[in-house]
């Protein structure tokens, strides 16, 4: 396949969130995939709704999620502008060349007319197609009002029936027949162009091959397709992506997972892994794999591999991949996205301060924890202490006091600075002989006495991470609450 140019086209209304960030993921990678390009282009016409800021944060989120686009916003290219505000007079020249061409007119009907026409087929139980007194007017009739009346230009639908059809990419064989809509606006009173118009022209004059877009988009499809035969055009391939559902199968809900993808970020997900998961929502890599790295994304994607039914976000599943992604990293890679995260905590874990440290942390702790967010509370007991309420349980124990005391007392005994795992096993081992402990009653002391809690990390992943004297003042202060 050559000369394949796709396009991701959102609206700064709002943040990327996850149903976006797909359909950009699946361009990107059928893009990649044909060593093709990937254009972004900002559709902001919508003047009423349209905020600066929505957009810097998408360009963020796509940029962190690693989708970073060969052509458009920010790099300008032979097709530009790729920002539609600043396309207005290209949408007007093509709306005048149709109205030339009498495919198109100049209608005035009020807002309140409409609504009649609209009230009126309800009652008849008839679907509503806009019958335009002004279709048929005079170019010099219409010219005339239009001095002192702002038209809309709407498009003028042939009288004889037609069916359009396209092969979509997911769907297969779609048909639209042409009745199902009446004459449609092209552009507003206020001379801004509908996004079906404006979307058209920049498909065309962009050269886009072919567009992946939300399954919503499909009813769009019939006023493209008309749009393009008018001017003469050649209309890109298509394909409509599945819904995006949750577990109920219901819209997906901002509470089932609908979130920004930059509050994913926020709750310790990996772009990578994110990816991975959204992928999986309407592809099928038809094999048993279901953790993938960028390039094996791109390598394995195929578009015949896209379905159409219905993707359910299951969270569980996300976190899971995540998890995968996190133990699947380097140590140094996991350093440098881990560091500004306990940065923005205050979070100083001075003693783990060596290469070594650092590697044998993550390694030891790594299964511990499934996003950066709870790694940053994993890390947290290794620099902090708090004595959580869970400890209560071993206050009663009589043999709580003299567990501590004879650990401190090993401790005291040890001239390093870290203690070893065979050290630890050889202490645990003493303790285990002169108190005749074991399982719970000697591993719930020791680990409240490290960490200040009961239940959680591993002994053995830790004791190599904590300093032999910070151990010991973690245990006088576990002992200080036992009097």
């Amino acid at each position: 396949m050559t000369n394949v140019r796709v396009r991701f086209a959102p609206s700064p209304t709002g943040a990327l969130h996850v149903g976006g960030a797909r359909t950009a993921l699946f361009n990107f990678l059928f893009a990649k995939k044909y060593s093709g390009k990937f254009i972004l282009r900002v559709e902001d016409t919508d003047q009423d709704r349209n905020q600066e800021h929505f957009l810097t944060e998408q360009l963020t989120a796509l940029k962190w999620l690693g989708l970073h686009w060969d052509e458009g916003v920010g790099k300008e290219g032979e097709h530009g502008p790729y920002r539609q505000s600043q396309r207005l007079d290209i949408y007007n020249q093509y709306a005048q060349k149709l109205v030339d061409a009498d495919k198109a007119y100049y209608c005035f009907l009020t807002d309140d007319e409409l609504n009649k026409m609209k009230q009126k087929a309800q009652e008849e139980g008839k679907p509503f197609r806009v019958q335009s007194p002004y279709r048929n007017w005079s170019k010099e009739e219409a010219l005339k009002k239009k001095q002192t009346v702002n038209p809309v230009i709407r498009f003028k639908m042939p009288d004889t029936v037609k069916t359009y059809c396209i092969k979509d990419v997911v769907r297969g064989k779609v048909e639209f027949p042409s009745d199902m809509i009446g004459d449609f606006v092209l552009t507003r009173s206020n001379g801004l162009p509908v996004y079906n118009f404006c979307c058209s022209i920049d498909d065309a004059l962009m050269k886009i091959s072919h567009i992946f877009r939300a399954e919503e988009h499909l009813p769009n499809t019939l006023r493209q397709l008309i749009i393009f035969e008018s001017l003469g055009w050649t209309p890109p391939v298509y394909g409509h992506l599945s819904l995006i559902l949750s577990t109920d199968k219901k819209k997906l809900s901002k509470r089932e997972g609908a979130l920004s993808c930059l509050e994913y970020k926020n709750q310790g997900y990996l772009p990578s892994a994110l990816n991975n998961f959204l992928a999986l929502l309407g592809w099928n890599p038809k094999d048993t794999q279901e953790v993938f790295n960028f390039s094996e994304l791109i390598e394995k994607f195929s578009e015949k591999n896209l379905n159409p039914a219905g993707a359910v976000f299951d969270k569980n599943k996300l976190t899971w991949i995540n998890a995968q992604h996190i133990r699947s990293m380097d140590y140094k890679a996991f350093w440098k996205v881990f560091q500004p995260l306990l940065d923005q905590n205050k979070i100083n874990l001075s003693f783990v301060n060596t290469d070594s440290l650092k590697e044998t942390s993550f390694h030891a702790l790594k299964s511990s924890f499934s996003t950066l967010k709870e790694a940053v509370e994993v890390f947290r007991l290794l620099g902090y202490f708090h004595i959580d309420h869970s400890v209560q349980e071993i206050t009663g124990w009589s043999h709580t006091k003299s567990l501590i005391t004879l650990w401190k007392t090993e401790l005291e005994q040890i001239k390093t600075e870290y203690l070893s795992l065979e050290d630890f096993k050889n202490i645990q081992n003493s303790i285990k002989t002169q108190l005749n402990i074991k399982g719970a009653f000697l591993f719930k002391p020791l680990r409240a006495s490290m960490i200040g809690q009961v239940e959680g990390l591993e002994l053995k992943a830790i004791v190599e991470l904590i300093p032999r004297k910070t151990l010991i003042q973690r245990a006088d202060q576990l002992f200080q609450t036992l009097h």
